[in-house]
């Protein structure tokens, strides 16, 4: 099947992959397979500024309902993996095995939100007041705009969308410039699951960015954009951290290749159980602690 036909399966039109500054290859053979249009950095402001409004209303919904969300995406992942896997060495150059994989793990991390939903409670700790005890309220903490890298294209994107969605925070995308088909493929399916979801599912939920690595820098350096999770190089990593520490905003980074000056190995830490209580702390915050009710009894 021709690449061409492959990208419109996913739903790709020619008006999205035509007429645009941003030229993307296939490594099967170097050849253009798409020239896309690229968000400015106006443009970036804006989508910040959507996710914003987005989440005064997100943060309402129920993770339960939330969940439900994650439960149709899950559905609609599984009904595209033949197309994606199809898709995939054109724009990735991953074999159909790895991409099949890939989007089971996107199915695998929206379960497990789905179950997430109900554990998001805090704790209940002892107090040194006689009659007292502290609560502990874990709270959406807002934007989380998501870098991925060329070379796994779309699982870190899920495993963060799905878990920040149920915690009540909405999502902005920044995929690799290597790899914007499989990003825009992947909205369309955010886009139906959205409208099948009805008026709970607020404008400018989830978003993706076409660009450069300028868009990135939009993203890091936005005081709206509360937390940042990346997965690529670690120069890129550090260029992350160093731009998210001058406000103080969270960073989840999951950073490959071995520096030459540094006798540790950085690896891919996976998306085991670890990662993900990592993230469900990181997408919500502590509330602070308030005293128990008085016994009425």
């Amino acid at each position: 099947m021709p690449h061409s036909a492959i990208l419109a399966a996913a739903g790709l039109t020619q008006a999205e992959l035509t007429g645009g500054s941003l030229s993307v290859t296939t490594p099967v053979d170097g050849s253009e397979i798409a020239r896309l249009k690229t968000h400015s950095m106006a443009e970036a402001e804006a989508q910040i500024a959507a996710a914003k409004a987005a989440f005064k209303s997100w943060r309402l919904v129920r993770p339960r309902a939330a969940a439900s969300w994650c439960a149709f995406w899950a559905r609609n992942c599984a009904a595209k993996r033949k197309t994606w896997a199809a898709s995939s060495p054109w724009n990735a150059a991953r074999s159909t095995r790895r991409v099949v994989g890939e989007v089971q793990e996107m199915i695998d991390i929206c379960d497990f939100a789905v179950g997430l939903s109900r554990p998001l409670y805090g704790l209940t700790i002892a107090s040194e007041r006689p009659g007292h005890a502290m609560r502990e309220t874990w709270h959406p903490m807002g934007t989380c705009g998501i870098i991925t890298a060329f070379n796994f294209p779309v699982a870190p994107w899920c495993w963060n969308a799905a878990l920040a969605l149920v915690c009540g925070d909405p999502v902005i995308w920044k995929p690799s410039e290597k790899t914007p088909l499989t990003a825009l493929a992947v909205q369309k399916i955010c886009d139906r699951a959205m409208a099948a979801f009805g008026g709970d599912a607020p404008e400018g939920l989830i978003q993706v960015l076409i660009g450069e690595r300028d868009l990135g820098e939009v993203l890091t350096a936005s005081k709206d954009v509360a937390i940042i999770s990346a997965t690529g190089s670690v120069p890129m990593g550090k260029a992350v951290s160093a731009d998210m520490s001058k406000r103080l905003g969270r960073t989840i980074l999951e950073l490959g290749v071995q520096q030459r000056d540094d006798r540790r190995t950085l690896r891919r830490s996976g998306n085991g159980p670890a990662r993900h209580r990592v993230l469900r702390r990181r997408h919500r915050r502590p509330a602070l602690h308030l005293p128990a009710p008085p016994d009425r009894s």
